[in-house]
């Protein structure tokens, strides 16, 4: 136990006056208008209206609308006390094939948007990418094909003259793991493939295409915009001390962790991620270059955490569990480590059926800290589902949620006190919304949707967490205000 766990319970938690204090949301996620103004299918509007790929067949096409209601909701954030939001970017929306000049009114959008967060002294954060991929570059080969590195790069610098002139910080990509694992090796995200070599090649691009992306947002941008990538980082805990299992944690990190911190920040893949993959593959798509190119300097990095990873070797022929928390396929989205098995530690679970253990959160921002000093880190997600329940007078009351978020909170000022560079919380997320395969089931929102009325009511967790964000001090759940 360190000093600063033991530190009085009656201690006032303040942060930085300069902590940014936000929400974050993804396009495909809230915005709806799947049709409108030019807007063609992403990937996952392919997936979504393909029969049981998502709970109940949801799908995105209205989502909350706030393609129409972005007023509303940015008036919402400010009576949140927000001073940042975290939105992506429609790729669809704005170049629909992936290919050529922008559709205006898809960017008129976004223009709009930013300029009433900026009237409402909010802090625009973009994301480029978060999972939406324009449905005819997947009919091309998607991410597994170099030339859809090659497009996001096109596309950035698009986003980028349109925007330029009023935002200041922008991330490429949004969980790329997520991207090639999930929607290319274990098939529960879109586009839905269950090929290893495939997801492989498709985290190799994912790569590429950041750091395409940030070389043309360089170009394109003035001199003080800052620039990052959010990676759903695992922090991946031996089941047991022994050297089995600490041999499984080795291999998830690398290939969790390893294969998007090495070419980013460390100038090349962990060569025990080469050995892990070689009966898959020889990695012959990696060119002279492409790892220099990946590594293009940052100016923070963002860090998405819910729940730590537990995991331990398996002989063969032994039981596998395969909890590991991504959702139902027969196919693994850890290719290298068809003898690990996944585990969930026993304690209080959130409706996703995650544990909660803020101190993982607090363990990866120190170790990245360490680690990579003098790169500022932003926890760019961080959030809990739960069965929210509307109350006779309307209102929803979420203490598990404001418990969640206040433990997590706690665990960012440890860090910052342990000398971790943390500079800003999104909370994930701003609105109840479509929860990917999970159609609209989970509800993350610190704002209550009603999805019939798409009337938006904040949660008690969301007065409370107003509270902390207007004063900077991490007062108890409940004091709402």
């Amino acid at each position: 136990m360190t000093a600063s766990e033991t530190r009085p319970l009656t201690a006032v938690r303040r942060f930085p006056p300069d902590f940014l204090w936000g929400a974050a949301t993804a396009a495909y996620q809230i915005e709806g208008a799947a049709a409108e103004d030019g807007r063609t299918p992403s990937i996952w509007d392919t997936f979504s209206h393909t029969p049981g790929k998502v709970f109940q067949g949801h799908n995105g096409d209205v989502a909350v609308d706030h393609y129409h209601r972005f007023r509303e909701d940015v008036r919402l954030m400010g009576e949140l006390g927000l001073n940042a939001y975290r939105f992506s970017v429609s790729w669809s929306r704005v170049q629909p094939t992936g290919r050529g000049p922008a559709v205006q009114k898809g960017l008129d959008f976004y223009r709009r948007l930013v300029d009433e967060l900026l009237a409402a002294g909010i802090e625009p954060a973009l994301t480029l990418y978060h999972w939406d991929l324009p449905q005819e570059l997947e009919d091309a080969g998607g991410w597994p094909e170099r030339a859809t590195a090659e497009r996001f790069a096109a596309y950035a610098g698009l986003v980028a003259d349109a925007l330029g002139d009023r935002v200041t910080r922008w991330t490429t990509l949004n969980e790329p793991w997520c991207s090639a694992f999930l929607g290319y090796g274990s098939g529960v995200h879109a586009p839905g493939r269950t090929d290893p070599v495939a997801a492989l090649r498709a985290a190799h691009h994912l790569n590429l295409g950041h750091g395409l992306a940030v070389r043309a947002l360089r170009a394109a941008l003035p001199a003080g915009a800052k620039l990052a990538v959010s990676l759903n980082l695992h922090e991946v805990r031996p089941l047991t001390a022994s050297a089995a299992d600490r041999e499984a944690a080795r291999r998830i990190d690398t290939v969790g962790n390893g294969v998007w911190l090495g070419p980013m920040l460390e100038g090349g893949y962990p060569e025990e991620l080469f050995a892990d993959t070689a009966h898959l593959t020889d990695w012959a798509f990696v060119r002279d270059g492409d790892t220099e190119t990946a590594g293009q300097p940052l100016d923070w990095l963002g860090v998405n955490y819910y729940t730590p990873t537990v995991v331990s070797r398996v002989a063969e022929g032994e039981e596998k569990p395969q909890d590991d928390g991504h959702g139902n396929s027969a196919h693994s989205p850890w290719p290298g480590a068809d003898d690990v098995a996944f585990h969930q530690a026993d304690g209080a679970r959130t409706a996703m059926g995650w544990p909660v253990d803020p101190a993982g959160l607090h363990d990866l921002l120190t170790r990245l800290s360490a680690r990579y000093p003098g790169l500022p880190l932003v926890v760019s997600e961080n959030g809990a589902a739960y069965e929210d329940v509307v109350g006779p007078d309307g209102s929803v009351h979420d203490p598990e949620r404001a418990a969640y978020v206040h433990a997590h909170l706690e665990a960012v000022h440890r860090a910052v006190a342990d000398g971790a560079a943390v500079t800003g919380y999104f909370l994930w997320s701003l609105l109840d919304n479509f929860e990917w395969a999970y159609g609209y089931a989970k509800r993350f929102g610190a704002v209550h949707v009603d999805y019939g009325t798409l009337a938006r009511t904040p949660k008690s967790s969301a007065r409370w967490y107003a509270r902390v964000a207007r004063s900077g001090e991490l007062c108890a759940p409940g004091a709402e205000g």
